[in-house]
């Protein structure tokens, strides 16, 4: 199934897919709020707040597989909006590795980071870049999201 046809569900319990960013870059982060690397929702916010009104977007998908996340979507919201000023789309709590990993990191796993290794999620804050053709790029944790490689990349594909 493409990636945009997935169901997905927001932060606030609304079914959907990732078919109205089709068109748009899209940066996709597993996020965690009690990380050594959530401070980088400030970068994130800085690259949507940059970018965002040129045909890109970053997309929240909050995973507690590494048990780094709030117990629930309602906590999530409160804290990413209050702490961070989170104004780029969120989804529900997600598992991205393991059984219940979800549809939609069971096609970006399939991607390999730039040293050619695909897989499991290692750790929270990983990031996939994804064309509005499909591309993916992926990102491990210890990039930043303002790192020339992923700037350069959204860059490259915004439109015009």
């Amino acid at each position: 199934m493409p990636l945009n046809d997935i169901p997905v569900t927001t932060l606030e319990g609304e079914p959907t897919t990732l078919a109205p960013h089709a068109d748009k870059v899209k940066l996709i982060v597993n996020l965690a709020s009690r990380c050594g690397f959530t401070p980088q929702y400030e970068k994130l916010e800085r690259l949507q707040r940059a970018y965002g009104d040129r045909g890109f977007t970053v997309l929240g998908f909050p995973s507690n597989t590494f048990k780094q996340e709030l117990d629930d979507n309602e906590a999530i919201k409160e804290y990413c909006s209050t702490t961070w000023g989170v104004s780029f789309p969120m989804f529900e709590l997600v598992d991205v590795n393991g059984d219940g990993r979800h549809p939609i990191y069971a096609e970006l796993t399939k991607a390999p980071d730039a040293d050619g290794v695909a897989g499991d999620v290692n750790w929270n804050f990983e990031k996939y870049l994804v064309t509005p053709d499909g591309r993916v790029q992926r990102f491990r944790s210890n990039v930043e999201p303002d790192a020339p490689e992923i700037v350069g990349a959204i860059e490259a594909h915004l439109q015009q």
